[in-house]
């Protein structure tokens, strides 16, 4: 099975349908498989009074509140429904991650396969009993929680009708960027053992090795942030990949796949025919005459390995010669 890749945009268009349209012209040469938006109404999502993350004081104005900044990124029905059709075109899935019911309502309505449920949404039981009866495939990022709350937003989702096998569990963390000493990368695999289920990685460190090395521990799904240009204004463009570093990434991940393989351990096509060149065989180390004793004076042990293995030498020592040989001479 593929590795499913989510090149997430969230909200780096900065409210501007040109710049997400070109977002997904990245996202789609990449070779991702998904690009993700998200879908919410300011006035559901934060009160007025809420206040910013530590990030995005730090990459935001900050005397504007948490709700002015979101409002601004909102996206209506239309522009959902021209990025859809523009996905479309680009060969691409459209995601979009729901924040409210009326956003879950609206994602639903327009068709969406795969409903991804965010870090911040995993102990809020409406919004997750909501998805479940929605019985669509469903991606659950699990930053910022335990165990027993992965456990307790799983049971909500199959409760409400959706089967666990269309459910996929990333590991996660929220902080951006996430300090590697943080990412705790094996914990993903405690996911997929305790729950067994398919299980991925939603990244947001700064490099591209965290996700790789996910991939190599079995993860089916990865989430990445990518932008335009790191140096933009808005609250995620500095924790998010550019789209050299998105490409790279997608590249290794395809690499990867591939080279994890069968699991069983043979010689592989190509290297068959080194096996003569590399291999040794039992050869006289002078020459020998028909029916003189074969010894460990005159055998030797070298290349090319199309004769005798050496590991029949000691069933060789001590028979006879059948013919004469010369130095060098495959027995």
């Amino acid at each position: 099975m593929s590795v499913f890749i989510i090149a997430e945009a969230g909200v780096n268009h900065n409210g501007s349908i040109e710049l997400a349209k070109k977002l997904i012209d990245v996202a789609s040469e990449a070779g991702a498989d998904a690009v993700k938006f998200q879908t919410f109404k300011a006035d559901k999502l934060v009160s007025k009074k809420a206040q910013k993350a530590e990030y995005q004081k730090e990459t935001t104005d900050r005397k504007e509140s948490q709700y002015e900044m979101i409002k601004k990124l909102e996206l209506d029905i239309d522009t959902h429904q021209e990025l859809i059709a523009y996905c479309k075109e680009k060969k691409i899935m459209f995601l979009s991650t729901p924040f409210d019911h009326e956003s879950i309502e609206l994602l639903d309505e327009i068709g969406l396969e795969i409903f991804k449920i965010p870090s911040g949404e995993i102990t809020n039981l409406p919004y997750l009993k909501h998805i479940g009866s929605l019985k669509k495939k469903v991606i659950i990022s699990t930053g910022m929680s335990d165990i027993g709350e992965i456990e307790d937003a799983l049971d909500i989702l199959v409760n409400a009708g959706t089967k666990k096998e269309d459910i996929t569990v990333l590991h996660a963390n929220t902080m951006y960027p996430t300090p590697m000493v943080d990412v705790n990368l094996r914990a993903m695999v405690t996911i997929g053992k305790t729950f067994n289920v398919d299980y991925g990685y939603s990244d947001h460190t700064l490099g591209i090795e965290v996700p790789i090395a996910a991939v190599a521990l079995g993860a089916t799904c990865i989430e990445k942030h990518f932008t335009l240009d790191k140096t933009m204004e808005g609250p995620d463009h500095k924790a998010s990949l550019e789209p050299d570093e998105l490409k790279a990434m997608v590249k290794a991940i395809r690499n990867i796949e591939v080279a994890l393989g069968s699991s069983i351990k043979k010689p592989s096509k190509s290297e068959k025919p080194n096996m003569q060149v590399a291999r040794k065989s039992i050869v006289a180390s002078k020459p020998i005459k028909k029916g003189e004793k074969l010894t460990e004076e005159n055998l030797i042990i070298k290349r090319p390995g199309n004769g005798i293995s050496p590991m029949r030498w000691n069933e060789i020592i001590g028979t006879v010669a059948q013919k004469d040989y010369d130095v060098d001479e495959l027995i």
